[in-house]
This record gives C-alpha cells, structure tokens and sequence, in this order.
C-alpha cells in the first residue's frame, strides 16, 4: 500500500474512533445527564444525612399525630438507661418532610438523647445527632426528608444512653410500641416522651384537635385497630386536614379526679391543642369524668362555665371549636340518677347552642332508644362507660364536616 494511502486510512481510523467516543459520550449525558463536581467530604456527609433541603419543601407544619403527656411513668425514676424506644403511631395525613416533638415535662433530670429516628431516617436536633432535654421541657427536631404515608403506622425510635427520669408518657395507647436492649425486645402499650409528628404539607388545611377523656384516648377499642373515633374523622377527611388525638383516659375539665387523668382540660390547653402545628378546629369531649368521677360535680353550671371558658381561650387563637354531648353511662360503677341529672342538664346547655360554635350529638349516636340513659349493647365495650369499635366509629361518623370548617379570625391580642 502507498505511504499516502497508509497515512489516509491512519487519519481515517482516528477520526472514525473520536466520532464514536463522542457519540458513546453523548448518549451517557443523554442519559445520566451531567456530572456535578464532587462534593467536599464534610458536605457529603451532610447530604447523606438530609438528602433534600428541607428549607425548599413547600407546604406548611401540620400535625399528622399528637399524643398528649400524662404523667410520670411510675417505677422509672433513673429513666430507662441503655433502652431503645421504638414508638409506634399512626397518622392521619402523609408528606415528605417531617420533624418530631420530644417531651421530658414530668422529668426531674435532664434526658439525654444520642440517636434518634422516623422510619430508620436519622433525626437531628439543630444539626446534632445528640440532644439533651431540660427536666420540664421539650424539643422540636430538625426537618428529616422521609416519607410519611397517611393513615398508616409510622417507627419513632431513639436511644437514652444514660440515667435520667422519670419517664414522661402515655399509657393506655391501644397501639402495640416496643422496648430494645441487650436482652431483646420487648411489647409495650405505652408512648414515651414523644408528643407529636408534624408534616409538610401543601394539602391540609390545618389540624383537628380531637381535645377529650378515654372516650377520646379509645379506651375498650381494639390494640392496633386504630378505631378510636379521631382515626375515623381522619379515615373521612381524607387528606384535607390532619387530626391530633388529645385524649386522656380520666381527664376533667376542671380539677384532677382520684385516678390518673393528667392535668385538667382547663390546664392542658395551651401545652395539647393551642400548640399543636396547624390547628385550625377543636373538638371539646370532656365533662363526663367531672359527673361521674371522685369528687363528683354536682353543679351542671361549673362544667358548662368551664366549657365556656375553654372556648373563649380557643376563639382568641383564631379556633372554631365543636363540643361534644356527653354520652350515657347507666350500668357503670358510678352511675346514679342525681349524677345523671347532671349530664341531661350540661347536655340541654351543649344542644341549646350558648356554649360551642356547634356541637356533635355524641349522646344520641351511641344511647340506646329503648333505654337512652345507656348505651347501645352493640355499642358497650362491657363496662356501660367506654365504647367498642363500632361505638367509636358511631361517634367518628356522628361529625358533620361542615362544621370543622368554620374559620375564625384570631383577636389582634391573642397574635
């Protein structure tokens, strides 16, 4: 072959090859799109541990699970040291960002927390893995990118390396959480020291705070069922807003009674509903303890000024507040015709109009109307007082939506 000819085919050859690099080059850009430069160590770090800024994610904060802080958790005055708490809840609405509520309200110490999660998703607390909880306190997490279903259950886990009590909790859950350490893990029915879950959210309009007693709280529903009544107000808002559980088993809404009902609903206010993220609407199920529980109330007017007052604090934060009747309790231990006269009498007050923005007759969804000072026997959990699972979707279906949606305007001095 001539030497030009050779040279040709060599030029050719090249060229041919730079042609095809290219092309191979441009079909992986087309693909995989362009490559960034590589972060510094420290910032791939950062990144792993919060893949998406937060700060970006539209929306605003909504409550997708409350859980309100009873008492201190007897028997656990040096805290739970070396135990993982895996607290299991269940939300109402879902979203891509959330962040936690940590609570050492009845602790006496400083609580110390090293690792925390949502779903296995690291959680920080003002870009620290660790933080240290003052004794009366609490804390809000950093925003974590996980992805949060709704209506479905959610792991809230974290570790307390050392001794420090007692435990703040909420006992009674109806829902299935566990205890870790060296020797395995352990069923439990209590939440501890987390009191609420917030998410962004672009489609709620705000938060339902269910504000109630056991009624609230689902005493006698099934474990793991979710069929208190807020689970199904939730089940029917589908996603518009999300709904806080505030109950308390016991709880009053003046005064503590003999039994564990945390504080008063008077004095639980502002901590369970006027901070919970997004609240826009209360639901008020509260009195019956006061009727029936020791020291019983004998005057109708203190419940229903109570009451009264309870939504005068809501209006100046801008809530519509929606009370509930109180339901019939004949065949329980307590139960006497003076004490009901007390409940006919702040129920005539409830229905008259004078004490909530509207109200939801969970009397009449849940009595029976051959004998209405009882409870349906289809609905009785078996003690007379607390219902089953049909009771409680009796009473969750009783809500009219309409009334959640009253929008209020807060007072220039509540702001």
């Amino acid at each position: 072959m001539p030497r030009r000819q050779g040279y040709a085919l060599l030029i050719a050859l090249v060229a041919g090859t730079a042609v095809l690099a290219a092309a191979v080059a441009f079909g992986t850009t087309l693909l995989s799109g362009p490559r960034s430069t590589p972060l510094p160590p420290a910032e791939t770090q950062a990144a792993a541990r919060n893949p998406v800024d937060p700060a970006a994610a539209g929306g605003t904060w909504v409550a997708t699970w409350t859980a309100a802080p009873v008492r201190a958790e007897p028997g656990t005055k040096d805290g739970l040291p070396g135990r993982t708490i895996r607290n299991v809840v269940h939300t109402s609405i879902g979203g891509n960002v959330a962040r936690i509520t940590l609570s050492n309200l009845f602790g006496t110490t400083p609580l110390v927390i090293d690792q925390a999660t949502v779903n296995t998703r690291p959680v920080t607390f003002k870009g620290a893995a660790v933080v240290t909880v003052a004794a009366g306190g609490r804390v809000i997490s950093d925003p974590v990118v996980v992805p949060v279903a709704p209506d479905s259950d959610l792991q809230v886990s974290f570790r307390t390396p050392r001794a420090g009590g007692p435990v703040t909790y909420h006992s009674n859950t109806h829902q299935t959480s566990y205890l870790i350490d060296e020797r395995g893990t352990w069923s439990t029915t209590h939440w501890r020291y987390l009191t609420a879950v917030d998410v962004r959210s672009e489609r709620a309009l705000g938060a339902v705070v269910a504000f109630g007693d056991s009624l609230t709280a689902g005493s006698g529903s099934t474990t793991d069922a979710n069929a208190r009544w807020p689970d199904v107000l939730a089940d029917r808002l589908a996603g518009r807003y999300g709904v806080a559980n505030a109950g308390i088993a016991g709880n009053r809404i003046v005064g503590i009674g003999r039994g564990t009902g945390g504080q008063s609903g008077t004095d639980r206010l502002d901590r369970d509903v006027l901070s919970v993220a997004g609240a826009r609407t209360v639901v008020v199920a509260l009195g019956i303890n006061d009727v029936q529980q020791s020291p019983q109330e004998a005057d109708p007017q203190r419940i229903v000024d109570s009451l009264r007052a309870l939504t005068d604090r809501a209006h100046a934060r801008g809530l519509t507040v929606v009370g509930a009747t109180l339901t019939p309790f004949e065949g329980f231990a307590t139960w006497t015709p003076q004490r009901d006269a007390v409940r006919h009498a702040v129920n005539e007050q409830i229905r008259a109009g004078t004490v909530f923005d509207a109200y939801v007759d969970f009397d009449a969804a849940v009595r029976d109307p051959a004998a209405p000072n009882r409870i349906l026997t289809s609905y009785d959990s078996g003690d007379h007082l607390h219902l089953n699972d049909d009771g409680y979707r009796a009473l969750g279906d009783r809500l009219d939506l309409r009334s959640l949606d009253q929008a209020r305007t807060p007072r220039s001095d509540a702001l």
